[in-house]
């Protein structure tokens, strides 16, 4: 078989995945009275934030995926054990409100930024794409 060269991988449209996570408390306010999620509860959520762009031939990769570590260190400092409510923009920190804000945050820093996903549970997860 013929061994593939970064030459033939030039041009070639990616998308890199990179997930972190943390633990958080959390109240939805703005939830039905009565519901369970208005009254403090955590949560370990796991992120997803995606890029795409094209592969660079001399590399063989869009871009380190250490950037987009780089781009969440921060934002995880904050977040981490935290109260959520308290953070500005998450005073009512849905996983929809927590989606866009991750993407306000990450888009300055992280070029090709095409979807956040936020986990709240292992069966519950919302997903943006910036619209």
């Amino acid at each position: 078989t013929r061994r593939a060269t970064n030459a033939t991988f030039g041009g070639m449209q990616v998308r890199l995945t990179k997930e972190f996570g943390f633990e958080a408390a959390q109240t939805l306010p703005n939830a039905p009275e009565g519901h369970k999620c208005r009254r403090m509860h955590g949560h370990s959520f796991k992120l997803e934030i995606s890029v795409e762009g094209q592969v660079d031939p001399a590399t063989g990769w869009l871009y380190d995926h250490a950037e987009i570590s780089a781009a969440m260190k921060p934002i995880l400092k904050q977040l981490d054990h935290s109260y959520l409510n308290e953070i500005a923009g998450l005073e009512n920190p849905t996983i929809e409100n927590m989606a866009a804000w991750f993407w306000q945050k990450l888009e300055p820093h992280c070029p090709g930024l095409c979807e956040i996903v936020v986990h709240e549970t292992p069966t519950a997860r919302c997903v943006y794409r910036g619209e």
